[in-house]
């Protein structure tokens, strides 16, 4: 089995790497259709043509990264259990009691981790390289240890439950550890604009009183309870602009980064707001909570049948005694990895109607197409995008409408 693994990965990956180099750089065709040439869409409208060959080789080689990643995360699962690592973890963990799984925990999250780097140091490299990133290495660095450290604590939490309730419930588990993920879901809904983002960034109140004053009343508008607007310090690590409302109660969070109000005029952040107010009111915080809390049930009881089968027939060869067992552990995050994948297109396609309705609610409420599409010309500039991505790149990692889509809606808008 580990001969065949090697040989597999060894032969498998590079073919896998080059059909994908092919469909990005040969088998595709940038810009936008006939059709749309000359319009507010065609980034020979609004982009020099420096920053439209920038835009183009950043988003092909970023979009390279991003397919070569897909299957490593599984790859270092099913090598950890060919290899026998994960048994070797179980009895280095047993020698500390009473944290045996939070340090097996440990030990696969940092394999994981290690084996992942070169990817998103490549990641971080490329975006230096085409001016998206601003951040020094040491920043960046700083960013990865607390996304780290944060993860693991969760996991490590989440991880033992979960094993409890198996050697408790062998036959439910997936069922308990659903209904206790619930209200952890919303707890870190909660708690994440007052505890977990301002590990990464420095929140204060928006600097422009007057710009707060007018996104304040689109709030009050659209009824949304908040009495001030935060502005956060991203200017230090991307050229790239957001802005977004989160949170839940009385932790929700108007945010805006500095660099979308270094860039955008008056009119054209507020076209930017009232689409994220839109959000808010049509409530897609809230079903992307019960989507989330939908999909791991759908998940927990894919993974309950699955895991039962592959440690039945595999489970030897992998020294995996049972599903009870913290060894199965890699089992279970590859069953997960693996179906994440295969829902992704799905929860995308959900989240790209969301977008387009909260679009219509933001020229609906504004009314303002120049502003409006100025501010997406202006998110497609900074931030190198596509205007028209690729089919699969389109349906595997883009939650919004492509920018092409979206600027000929608003061109349309007054004739609809």
């Amino acid at each position: 089995m580990k001969k065949r693994f090697i040989w597999g990965t060894v032969i498998g990956f590079p073919i896998y790497t080059l059909l994908v180099y092919l469909y990005l750089f040969h088998w595709t065709t940038p810009g936008v259709p006939e059709a749309f040439e000359g319009t507010a869409a065609d980034p020979a409208t609004f982009m020099t043509a420096s920053e439209m060959a920038l835009s183009e080789e950043y988003s092909k080689y970023r979009n390279l990264l991003f397919f070569i990643g897909i299957p490593v995360e599984a790859l270092i699962y099913l090598g950890v259990l060919i290899f026998g690592w994960s048994a070797i973890f179980k009895n280095f963990s047993e020698r500390v009691k009473f944290i045996t799984v939070p340090l097996y925990v440990l030990l696969l999250s940092t394999v994981v981790w290690l084996i992942s780097f070169p990817l998103d140091y490549l990641g971080y490299q490329l975006s230096g390289r085409y001016g998206i990133s601003t951040q020094t290495f040491s920043s960046w660095m700083r960013d990865e240890l607390i996304s780290f450290w944060v993860g693991f604590l969760i996991m490590a939490i989440l991880i033992s439950v979960l094993y409890f309730l198996i050697n408790k419930a062998p036959k439910r588990w997936w069922l308990y550890s659903w209904l206790l993920l619930i209200p952890f879901f919303a707890f870190m809904m909660y708690i994440q604009p007052v505890l977990i983002d301002p590990l990464y960034n420095e929140f204060t109140e928006l600097k422009n009183p007057e710009l707060e004053e007018k996104i304040l009343a689109l709030a009050d508008e659209a009824e949304i309870p908040a009495d001030r607007v935060y502005e956060v310090d991203m200017s230090e690590k991307t050229n790239a602009m957001n802005a977004y409302v989160n949170g839940i109660g009385s932790n929700l969070r108007i945010v805006l980064w500095d660099t979308t109000l270094n860039r955008l005029d008056d009119n054209e952040t507020l076209f930017i707001m009232a689409h994220e107010i839109g959000h808010y009111v049509m409530n897609h915080l809230y079903m992307n909570l019960a989507g989330v809390i939908l999909s791991s049930f759908v998940g927990l009881y894919l993974t309950y049948r699955l895991i039962h089968i592959v440690v039945r027939r595999w489970g030897g060869a992998f020294g995996v005694k049972s599903v009870e067992d913290i060894t199965s552990l890699p089992i279970l995050f590859l069953l997960l990895t693996v179906l994440t994948f295969v829902s992704t297109p799905v929860e995308l396609a959900v989240s790209r109607q969301a977008e387009k309705a909260a679009d219509n609610y933001a020229i609906e409420m504004m009314s303002d197409k120049e502003a409006a599409i100025g501010s997406f010309q202006q998110l497609t500039i900074n931030g190198r995008s596509e205007v028209n991505p690729p089919l699969l790149v389109k349906y595997l990692r883009y939650g919004h409408p492509t920018m092409m889509e979206r600027i000929i809606m608003l061109e349309q808008y007054e004739n609809e």
